[in-house]
């Protein structure tokens, strides 16, 4: 198979598909991997590494969509992608398409099998391409929302690990998956005071006995959650629904209810966000400010850790990407319903119900392609 890496363009989006040991995976089963010129530069890997291990360098990302049987990508493809891809072409990445109503439907036009990362799901329920970068995400939202905190950037000005005589911050995590597992790790051991909520009791049980004494656990409702944003610094949103739009827990009139500097982070922005007021911001202009309320929800936010997250991607993508080149993406999904999961818009038929029925879409059973 024929298999294209296209720099990423999406805002300050430095991270890229696949590193050149993943390539050389590939190679070593005879497969082609064409990676665009500098496409893997911004995360540590100059050209010079790809064709060391028998990567071809293609000069623009038109040559790159061109000549791919499958596109391997990060985020989702931007507009001035749609028009590149072609009918019957396999593109894995990152979709998030509950989100997005103009991406899902360019998709559609496009004719493309779309194979989304998000949406690969193991029997146990987890999801194994959505797992690494949320754990980079969920890492970092401690990190983001402990640097916005101070008060040159409108935050309370308050050290989250606070110092001898002094209270530390208080942390909210709103979700208690891989996400908020990793942010509450992060926070905790800055020393802060956490507060990890969920609606699942089994999880809560977990979380109460693994992690350390200052955080504690709380089950997740309206009620619990108005008790306790008044006296939180930090509040991150970590709540994921597989494939379609997370729910608001964090409503517009509950901004009255904080304290001003209180910083929101919302990792679930990608998704439709599970904070009302945020929307979708970039690195190069993070946040926004509504009713004195910081607001961090940058889009791709392992996009600013590249070196790190590209690995973790790549551990984590390449025995499915070999699974669909080896064997062509419907022998793959035949042979592996992990696989088949990841599959939600194929020749113009959305074969995803989530994203279906968040936009009114006429559903089409995956059965159809893969019985």
């Amino acid at each position: 198979m024929i298999i294209g890496i296209p720099i990423e363009i999406k805002n300050n989006e430095n991270r890229v598909a696949l590193t050149p040991g993943g390539s050389l995976e590939l190679i070593k089963k005879g497969h082609t991997v064409y990676v665009q010129d500098q496409a893997g530069f911004n995360s540590g890997f100059p050209n010079e590494l790809y064709e060391e291990v028998g990567a071809k360098i293609l000069p623009t990302i038109e040559e790159v969509y061109a000549i791919a049987e499958m596109i391997m990508k990060v985020k989702e493809p931007i507009e001035s992608e749609y028009k590149l891809i072609k009918k019957g072409q396999l593109v894995f990445t990152y979709f998030h398409f509950a989100s997005h109503e103009p991406l899902t439907k360019a998709m559609i036009e496009s004719g493309a099998i779309c194979l989304a990362y998000e949406t690969v799901e193991k029997a146990d329920r987890s999801l194994p391409l959505l797992i690494p970068m949320s754990e980079v995400a969920g890492r970092m939202a401690t990190q983001q929302g402990a640097k916005y905190l101070e008060k040159p950037i409108m935050g309370k000005g308050v050290l989250l690990g606070g110092v001898p005589g002094v209270s530390p911050g208080r942390v909210l995590v709103l979700g208690g998956g891989v996400v908020g597992t990793q942010a509450a790790k992060m926070a905790a051991g800055l020393g802060a005071q956490v507060t990890i909520m969920d609606v699942n009791l089994d999880r809560l049980r977990y979380l109460n006995d693994v992690m350390p004494p200052n955080v504690v656990t709380r089950y997740s409702n309206e009620v619990n959650i108005r008790e306790l944003i008044p006296i939180m610094d930090l509040i991150i949103g970590a709540v994921l629904i597989p494939g379609a739009k997370a729910p608001n827990l964090i409503t517009r009139d509950m901004l009255k209810d904080m304290q001003a500097g209180t910083v929101l982070v919302d990792v679930a922005v990608d998704q439709g966000g599970c904070i009302e007021t945020c929307r979708p911001t970039t690195h190069a202009d993070p946040t926004f400010i509504i009713d004195d309320i910081v607001h961090y929800c940058v889009a791709n936010m392992p996009g600013a850790v590249p070196y790190t997250s590209t690995i973790a991607l790549t551990n984590a993508t390449l025995p499915y990407a070999l699974q669909l080149a080896n064997k062509g993406w419907e022998k793959a999904c035949k042979d592996n319903q992990e696989l088949a999961k990841g599959l939600n818009v194929i020749n113009g038929d959305v074969v995803y119900e989530a994203v279906a029925e968040v936009f009114g879409l006429p559903y089409v059973p995956i059965e159809k392609y893969l019985a």
